[in-house]
């Protein structure tokens, strides 16, 4: 009887490794080559005559990090009309003040720094600070919006290689995921791993095309106007907490063409020095994500666990029980497994032995997404800069309009 239940553990180990390795054969082939890192900005001619481009920055005390970015979006090197908007966001830390003796130290750029007060009922706070930057900019009637957040720093060129992306007539949104800092230690563990999961997610491929995936990355999004007209942004949107991915939703949805890819000179100054930095960045969003469903929740919990903490496991338990088969299974999972993650690596110029230590990032991601839970049904919602989100359940119906 002993023998035969070490038969069947054997049996069980073996099969369990060997779905854990058809998964990531899966993935490897059939999810869009989110792995690769060659989605990058479309080269584009530009055009005859630029259009003009009103620039949203919300910003809620980002006064360490304005002097690495502000001075980069006011130098700009636009052919067309091109204006910054600030929009203080009821900052305590001086923002609004610094923004404003950056631009007077800069010449370049005209720069308005306004503060639309706290948020309604219904609304996050960013998306109200870019509602009122989008109110000031409508006056303008410019073509584009060019939606970035305060800790994102622009190379001169970053403009007008957008628009000429966009094109006439193209995409209605394009949108790069900039670069993020990785200097410390757990920033070169957590933060490769966040954009190699996002793409996983939301294969870039696959948002280019006309089909319903849809995301954007929120520190550099090039929205045209009428796109936004048309999909109600950001009313549409108001209380998301994610709300780059629900503005390439409600673009898209209205019929708009999207773009998404991996930047190459657009780069975040936000520092993560600390493990506890970046548990509360991923935790505040995680389980929003998930739409707040307790299925998601454990669907994701189990995938996680099979898809990339099987694979070093089955590693283990196959060398100590001396079952091969498993020993390989897993071996092979975990070697597919790194090796897809070694191009975003080098893309962020990390060392591939990094890439093996991708299971243990993903225990440490699975316990964000736990601990964003738990904060959730413990009522205090997505925190952030100071503001709980509680549930969107009942947003109010009446928007309301500026004078």
């Amino acid at each position: 009887m002993g023998q035969t239940a070490h038969v069947s553990a054997d049996v069980w180990t073996t099969a369990v490794s060997a779905v854990s390795l058809a998964a990531w054969l899966w993935l490897l082939l059939a999810q869009g080559f989110f792995w690769r890192t060659d989605v990058r900005l479309p080269p584009a001619a530009e055009p005859a005559q630029w259009p003009s481009v009103c620039v949203v920055v919300p910003a809620r005390d980002e006064a360490a990090v304005l002097p690495a970015s502000l001075p980069s979006l006011l130098a700009q090197d636009y052919p067309g009309r091109a204006e910054v908007f600030l929009i203080d966001d009821g900052s305590t830390d001086g923002t609004g003040e610094l923004a404003r003796e950056l631009a007077r130290r800069a010449a370049g750029l005209p720069l308005t720094v306004a503060s639309p007060g706290e948020p309604p009922a219904g609304w996050t706070g960013k998306l109200w600070a870019v509602r009122h930057g989008m109110a000031l900019a409508r006056a303008r009637e410019p073509e584009f919006l060019l939606l970035t957040d305060a800790d994102i720093a622009h190379a001169p060129d970053s403009l007008r290689r957008l628009v000429a992306a966009a094109g006439p007539g193209g995409f209605d949104v394009v949108s790069q995921m900039a670069r993020l800092r990785v200097e410390s230690g757990w920033e070169r563990l957590v933060v490769p791993a966040f954009v190699y999961f996002f793409a996983q997610l939301y294969p870039f491929r696959w948002i280019a095309r006309r089909g319903r995936t849809a995301a954007a990355a929120g520190g550099c999004v090039l929205l045209r106007t009428r796109a936004a007209e048309r999909a109600r942004i950001p009313d549409a949107i108001r209380h998301a907490v994610i709300d780059d991915v629900a503005l390439a939703r409600a673009v898209k949805g209205g019929g708009g063409r999207v773009w998404l890819g991996l930047a190459d000179r657009v780069d975040s100054v936000r520092p993560y020095p600390r493990l506890g930095d970046l548990w509360r960045m991923v935790s505040r969003s995680a389980y929003a994500q998930l739409r707040h469903q307790p299925l998601l929740l454990a669907g994701t919990v189990a995938g996680l666990v099979l898809v990339y903490l099987v694979p070093p496991l089955a590693v283990a338990v196959g060398a100590v029980t001396g079952n091969a088969a498993t020993a390989l299974l897993g071996g092979a999972a975990w070697l597919v497994m790194a090796g897809t993650y070694a191009p975003l690596l080098r893309y962020y110029r990390q060392p591939l032995w990094l890439a093996p230590l991708l299971p243990f990032t993903a225990s440490l991601y699975l316990g964000m997404t736990v601990d964003s839970a738990v904060q959730h049904y413990r009522g205090r919602g997505a925190a952030w800069k100071g503001r709980t989100y509680a549930r969107p359940d009942a947003l109010p119906e009446a928007v309301p309009e500026e004078g």
